[in-house]
């Protein structure tokens, strides 16, 4: 065997005994971690109040590092998610994610009331959902709308009627109840829809839109309605010539003068006639 030769064997001795001491060192390393675990387990079982002590350690090891990587502490996640949420609250949606036709109503509608067109398209949309299922023309419904409150979902009248479509609240309480209480008055989209279903039934009596709306209004056994019916279906055609892609005029709404109240406020007249009306409903 020649010098190299034996050189190269030494070499290769040395590097197996290397080898082999770092797979025993290792492996005995594992072993000392795994019984390492193993008696945490064991003692963490046994002693409740370790285990919570360490829980708390760790959760706070946790959240300096979280603080460390990010700035952002667990009490402003919480309230960022909060906030994150508030936007799935609104009713609200983008105009131009809706048909054409119902885009140009919602524009419209903006324009004329002076209200967002977000709240309104997310309205001009659930009109139209509704008057599919109900059967009825959804400009219609819009139209209601409009002339009972232009759009303010906080509306209410002298003698208690709420929200968008104006609905009697106490006299139409257990519609409300499926949604969880009168307060729900006051959410736009549950104002619309029982706010259509009240419509719907006055139509329905009648046999007519316009006997209908003389019901709605609570002017059913009263000759003059003070022009309501006209109003609402003077503006259900021009919400049908914007439908159909045709201008309309957009006339400035009548403005509601600022005026301080008396002490006693009389309602009007058809008020009066729309609580006993709407109350045999």
């Amino acid at each position: 065997m020649t010098a190299l030769q034996k050189l190269g064997n030494g070499v290769r001795t040395v590097a197996a005994d290397i080898a082999q001491g770092f797979f025993e060192i290792t492996h005995n390393g594992f072993a000392l971690l795994g019984l390492v675990v193993a008696f945490a387990v064991v003692t963490m079982t046994a002693r409740p109040d370790l285990r919570q002590v360490a829980e708390v350690q760790l959760m706070g090891w946790l959240q300096e590092r979280q603080v460390e990587t990010t700035g952002v502490t667990a009490a402003d996640a919480a309230e960022l998610a909060t906030e994150a949420e508030a936007v799935d609250r609104a009713t609200a949606s983008n105009p131009q994610d809706l048909p054409k036709q119902q885009a140009a109503v919602a524009y419209w509608l903006s324009k004329k009331y002076h209200v967002a067109a977000e709240p309104v398209s997310a309205l001009v949309a659930e009109a139209y959902d509704l008057g599919k299922r109900v059967k009825l023309d959804p400009t219609l419904i819009l139209a209601v709308m409009a002339v009972e409150s232009g759009f303010n979902p906080f509306a209410q009248s002298a003698v208690g009627a709420q929200g968008l479509m104006q609905v009697m609240t106490r006299v139409h309480t257990e519609k409300y109840d499926v949604f969880g209480g009168k307060l729900a008055a006051f959410d736009p989209l549950t104002n619309l829809r029982v706010g259509v279903k009240v419509l719907q039934e006055c139509i329905a009596r009648a046999g007519s839109i316009e006997g209908g709306l003389r019901y709605y209004v609570g002017a059913a056994n009263i000759e003059d309605d003070g022009g309501y019916a006209g109003k609402v279906m003077a503006e259900h055609s021009r919400l049908l010539q914007v439908a159909a892609g045709r201008p309309a005029p957009v006339a400035a709404p009548r403005a509601i003068p600022v005026v301080a109240e008396p002490a006693i406020k009389q309602p009007a007249t058809a008020d009066v006639e729309k609580v006993a009306v709407l109350g045999k409903f």
